[in-house]
């Protein structure tokens, strides 16, 4: 049965992916990283800055508080860049409406830092939807790992098979598996048909717009 409805954050409650690619290519060009090209990280989007910072130097063995001051300048780019641009997805507050009339519990479940997440639902004027956050300051497995969304749904006072999961990552679908939720694949960092030859979703759609309660309720 469903009970909650957990959001990714990035490329899901907001189509930021191309301010996450520029955040990175200024970020290396400050520390000189040469021949850098933005789109080899987007496997690992959905990962944590740790993960993606270890990728970016080359380095596994990163100190935690090298890694913390990495991210904190990277975001503080993507903050600036994203800004004035910022809006929710299309179709995700009408979404949102309908749910939480129908009483289902919502929750955000991210590997970004905390500061993003609240950064995000402010500025887009959606906080108030979401009963609980768990994002990646709270966690110490990054996804595919499901830590994220157990975390959620325990937050929220359910179990991760009444959860469905909204994601646009691959190693996201696959957290949100292992945490034993239904999926919806959302095509918005990767084209539908690359997700489709993936697989891994219960649901595979463009956008908001296409998703109803009925529809969700019948993946149960």
């Amino acid at each position: 049965m469903l009970r909650a409805a957990l959001f990714d954050m990035d490329g899901v409650i907001v189509d930021n992916r191309d301010a996450h690619l520029r955040a990175f290519e200024v970020f290396a060009d400050r520390h000189g990283i040469r021949g850098f090209d933005a789109q080899e990280l987007l496997p690992y989007f959905g990962s944590t800055n740790a993960v993606i910072m270890s990728r970016l130097f080359g380095r596994d063995d990163l100190p935690t508080e090298e890694v913390e001051r990495l991210s904190q300048e990277k975001e503080a780019i993507y903050r600036e860049l994203y800004d004035p641009i910022m809006q929710p997805a299309d179709g995700l507050v009408a979404l949102l409406e309908v749910l939480r009339g129908a009483g289902i519990r919502i929750a955000v479940g991210s590997s970004a830092p905390r500061v993003n997440v609240d950064f995000v639902l402010e500025r887009c004027g959606i906080a108030a939807y979401f009963d609980a956050v768990a994002s990646g300051s709270e966690i110490r497995r990054s996804k595919p790992d499901p830590e994220v969304y157990l975390l959620a749904a325990r937050k929220l006072g359910v179990a991760g098979s009444e959860c469905v999961v909204f994601e646009d990552a691959f190693v996201g679908m696959e957290a949100a598996r292992r945490a034993q939720a239904r999926v919806v694949a959302v095509a918005s960092t990767f084209p539908r048909e690359m997700i489709r030859q993936r697989g891994g979703y219960d649901w595979l759609v463009e956008g908001f717009p296409e998703v109803t309660l009925d529809g969700l309720s019948r993946l149960f």
